[in-house]
């Protein structure tokens, strides 16, 4: 099934075309009224007095190829429909609505469709007695040994340059050669682990497998060259830049345009940014473009890099200023500032201890929570954010370490607990983190007045309640602990595993969450899936449980 915002397919991309023209903050284009089937963009304060640059192609790749049209980049762009290349028709009617004496250069993708209808276009135009030239762009370097190389995101960086150099009114044949200089030295690269949707078509799931991605896809959804058996973001960027080092030379300096193909965070766009630096690439460096959505193809999982070796000239291109609402401005490449501030925490004070049946049982959660990271997460993805069990795996990791280091007050519990309360707060993050802070430190407290651990740990779950709202029924991880606690008082862990598992299996049977994001969603979606977080508690009272029946047995 595609996964498409639709209305109608046949208007789909005039709508797209008007929503950039009522959205552009500088209020410079129009759309040329010629004939229906006919989509050109131009600058409204175009005067003819300079050389036109005109781009195009077609529509799916947005903002190329109407988000670079304005002052300092194109003239105008000739839209196709989607993924495919516009009319000879449409093409030559942008040529001879723009051009004046001193002639357009037309900037091409390297596609064939591309290739075929600017041509001719400006063949025809030439014999209307109009000067045309025409750079073709092939900046994609996922064949090497392909001698007609495609033309990708690169493709940005030559509208902004042949569009410095017509704004500064050079010649028609400066402009050009500004233009294939740029063609001449950018190299780029793509990786993608989902392809784009298509309007009512439906969406291939199973072309990328899991684990993996397509190196060097096309930006009309083609198949990547390659396949990378990894989805690490520091492997898949090193490749890349292995790739683009190769081309641009190891002592070249460069600008880098990272560029968001449709569909990829911009979480995940800063990470790459991150990998980028701490790349082999980071010393040849000068500029970054971006992240930012410049060439897409729809909305594919993926990105790409382009590089572009700068001399003087094209460093001034690239950092004058436009009125193009797709440009993104140069920013100078530096490392990340650190400022050195004073923490400010509650500064728990505690002596170090050792009890080895203690130590177990801090190993025995630990090493139960951090195991059941995948599953938790698999779970919390049904009916959250998918992230339940990094989350417990956090805190986990913490105390453990804590444990290994031999850190912990493992022969006074009180200290224990409020240690574990305050450790929580500080790595879990979120409410999860806050909620079994104040569960641990109140717990604690009681710990230090005297109160048994069964005893203790109700009153930590009551204040636990009592400032995060839920209550046994509402689908958390309450529907376990409660009864485990209770069972605990008793002294039998077996029965507190039992209580812990019975009240993680009526989770799944419960219909409408009263607490968390699951609160957010409808019951058809939680009806059989268990809570994460009673899930989690079932495992670590069994877990407990089992290394107590051990023990007895030894």
């Amino acid at each position: 099934m595609s996964r498409f915002f639709l209305n109608e397919r046949e208007s789909l991309v005039n709508d797209a075309i008007e929503g950039v023209m009522l959205s552009s903050p500088y209020a410079n284009l129009v759309r040329l009224d010629i004939d229906p089937a006919i989509r050109v963009i131009a600058r409204s304060d175009w005067d003819k007095s300079r050389v036109a640059v005109i781009s195009g192609g077609g529509a799916g790749h947005e903002p190329a190829h109407v988000g670079f049209v304005g002052k300092g980049m194109l003239t105008a762009a000739v839209c196709g429909d989607l993924f495919a290349s516009p009319s000879v028709d449409a093409v030559l009617n942008a040529i001879v609505a723009v051009t004046g004496d001193r002639g357009c250069l037309l900037v091409v993708k390297n596609y064939t469709g591309d290739r075929l209808n600017f041509g001719l276009a400006a063949e025809k135009a030439r014999s209307r007695g109009l000067k045309v030239e025409m750079v073709i762009v092939g900046d994609d370097i996922a064949l090497p040994k392909n001698n007609q190389p495609r033309g990708i995101g690169g493709t940005v960086l030559v509208h902004k340059i042949a569009g410095h150099a017509a704004e500064q009114g050079r010649s028609l044949g400066e402009v050009k050669a500004a233009a294939q200089n740029a063609c001449d030295n950018i190299f780029s690269l793509g990786v993608a682990l989902r392809g784009c949707s298509l309007p009512e078509g439906e969406d291939d799931e199973s072309r990328i497998h899991d684990g993996q991605v397509e190196l060097g896809p096309g930006i009309h959804g083609e198949p990547g060259a390659s396949i990378l058996k990894t989805r690490n973001s520091a492997t898949i960027v090193d490749e890349i830049v292995k790739r683009l080092c190769k081309k641009a030379g190891k002592t070249a300096r460069l600008a880098v345009m990272v560029n968001n193909l449709g569909g990829t965070s911009e979480l995940e766009m800063g990470m790459i940014v991150a990998e980028i630096a701490r790349s082999p690439l980071h010393a040849q460096i000068d500029f970054l473009i971006g992240p930012a959505t410049m060439v897409s193809s729809l909305d594919m999982k993926g990105f790409s890099l382009s590089v572009i070796r700068l001399d003087d000239a094209m460093t001034e291109a690239l950092q004058a200023c436009v009125q193009a609402p797709g440009w993104r401005q140069l920013v100078p490449f530096a490392p990340a500032l650190t400022r050195k501030a004073q923490a400010v925490r509650d500064n728990l004070e505690v002596k170090p201890s050792a009890n080895a049946k203690t130590a177990s049982v801090v190993k025995k959660i630990t090493g139960t929570l951090i195991s059941l990271k995948s599953a938790l997460n698999a779970l919390d993805a049904k009916v959250g954010d998918g992230d339940t069990g990094t989350t417990f795996a956090l805190g986990a990791r913490d105390i453990a370490k804590l444990l290994d280091e031999k850190k912990l007050p493992l022969n006074d519990p009180g200290a224990l607990l409020a240690l574990v309360g305050e450790r929580l707060a500080t790595v879990m993050g979120g409410s999860s983190g806050v909620l079994m802070s104040i569960f641990f430190t109140a717990a604690g407290q009681k710990l230090a007045k005297g109160d048994g651990v069964a005893d203790a740990l109700l009153a930590g779950l009551a204040q636990m309640k009592r400032y995060g709202g839920a209550q046994p029924g509402d689908r958390t991880l309450i529907d376990a602990l409660q009864p485990a606690l209770e069972a605990m008082k008793k002294h039998d862990l077996n029965a507190a595993a039992r209580a812990a598992q019975k009240g993680a299996d009526a989770t799944a049977q419960m219909k409408k969450a009263n607490a968390g994001r699951s609160s957010y969603i409808g019951s058809d979606k939680l009806t059989g899936v268990n809570d994460p977080g009673a899930v989690a508690v079932a495992e670590v009272f069994a877990a407990l449980a089992k290394g107590q029946n051990v023990g007895a047995k030894e």
